[in-house]
């Protein structure tokens, strides 16, 4: 089985939106060069969460994560998502498709984002 793994944003009409996701996707992809990355966007950037995992599949992709870069869980999480995860499930059938928690609910980033709050980033690093 061929993993692939999106990283899923709400995406910016700014350029720059894009620098946070993507250096997650190159730390994901040198701490596992064999994994397929690819970015995806909800609105204002290119790709879209269907052109990204469009292009997974044709690279071989079985089976994909996605992990939504989202810090509240607000609308896009909880009605956006769903119905595009749906519509993902419909046209690749054939494609494992497993939605991650959002980051902003993962106990690990809230912790260090708290130490770098508290200028304590280095303590656990």
């Amino acid at each position: 089985m061929s993993q692939g793994i999106i990283i899923f944003s709400l995406g910016s009409k700014d350029e720059l939106g894009r620098q946070p996701v993507e250096a997650v996707a190159a730390s994901v992809q040198s701490a596992s060069p064999t994994t397929m990355v690819r970015c995806a966007y909800l609105e204002w950037t290119q790709p879209n969460l269907a052109s990204a995992l469009r292009e997974l599949v044709e690279l071989g992709t079985t089976s994909v994560r996605i992990l939504p870069m989202f810090l509240g869980i607000g609308k896009h999480l909880r009605e956006d998502l769903p119905v595009l995860i749906e519509d993902l499930i419909k046209k690749f059938p054939q494609i494992q498709v497993h939605v991650l928690p959002s980051v902003g609910e993962n106990t690990d980033v809230i912790s260090k984002l708290a130490r770098i709050a508290l200028g304590a980033e280095a303590i656990d690093d």
